[in-house]
């Protein structure tokens, strides 16, 4: 398996180095997607039969321990499929068992990407909350099920307490699911203090961007501004990327307040310096939470 973990690492270097040569990187006529840090989530695919789903489970962990271009493992294929509805108790199993090898390890799983009449009621009832207590999920894609979930609301507290962030796509959720409007989640997780976090799901599948979620979200829901800044702040906070948060004690969802006193006062400015500086070149996620805020910052500044 080590063996493999290392192939998959060169293969994917191979990978970068060729997108950063169609990109034109490193020269005069760089596209401005040069700019752009990415880390990877290891799909495992959990439509197969449950040995190759458990392979593949193992090499995802091995990855994200010895590769630092991925992040973590997310378990994908749609969620209602024979194969991961009759599985999934065994792929929880599987992820709880490994969670005690590779203690570490990231982990954000598709759970509750259901709607009633896609499956038998019963399956409705615990998906979301086995992702989080056996599956060890950090991340949870979708939850549109929640509320069907035995005990809803001591779940949605279990949630926040924890700092389980919810990815929510909107555009996905309406044309996968028919679940849209007064039918989604969103103002529960919000009304409950769980983090969250607006995504497109697959563009190629959805023909959907960031920006039309973000407007979706107004339209349907009449986020204000501010809504909309934490939830950006909430996206990098839970990003998995290694080091140190910017901000003190982050996770409820009226957080993101106070930065740590070394940068308190620079949030906003193009560089940092001193103990700032030193912050951010100790912690990746802490310097991608510093260039949010300068964007923030330029942004307001031109409206």
């Amino acid at each position: 398996m080590k063996d493999i973990a290392a192939a998959t690492s060169i293969k994917l270097a191979e990978d970068d180095a060729r997108a950063r040569t169609e990109l034109k990187c490193g020269t005069p006529a760089a596209d401005p997607g040069c700019n752009v840090t990415v880390r990877y989530l290891y799909q495992v695919l959990r439509g197969l039969p449950r040995e190759s789903v458990f392979a593949q489970i193992v090499l995802g962990f091995e990855l994200a321990s010895s590769d630092p271009h991925f992040v973590g493992l997310n378990l994908v294929m749609p969620e209602d499929w024979y194969v991961p509805i009759h599985d999934f108790k065994e792929h929880m199993a599987m992820l709880d068992y490994l969670h005690g090898v590779y203690p570490k390890v990231h982990i954000s799983l598709h759970a509750g990407e259901l709607a009633m009449g896609l499956v038998e009621p019963e399956n409705l009832a615990f998906h979301v909350r086995s992702s989080v207590e056996q599956g060890h999920a950090e991340r949870i894609g979708h939850g549109v099920s929640v509320m069907d979930e035995k005990d809803a609301v001591g779940l949605l507290k279990e949630m926040a307490e924890r700092n389980v962030l919810v990815e929510i796509s909107l555009t996905s959720n309406d044309l996968i699911l028919g679940v849209s409007g007064d039918e989604h989640p969103l103002p529960i997780y919000m009304k409950y203090g769980v983090p969250v976090a607006l995504s497109s799901d697959d563009e190629g599948v959805s023909r959907s961007d960031m920006t039309h979620e973000y407007l979706r979200a107004v339209e349907n829901y009449s986020l204000t501004y501010a809504d909309l800044k934490r939830m950006a702040r909430q996206s990098l906070e839970h990003s998995f990327l290694p080091g140190d948060s910017l901000w003190e004690q982050p996770g409820p969802w009226e957080s993101y307040t106070h930065a740590r006193a070394a940068c308190r006062t620079q949030l906003g400015r193009d560089q940092a310096s001193g103990a700032c500086a030193s912050l951010l070149q100790a912690s990746e996620k802490a310097k991608q939470q510093f260039e949010l805020e300068r964007r923030f910052q330029v942004f307001e500044n031109s409206h």
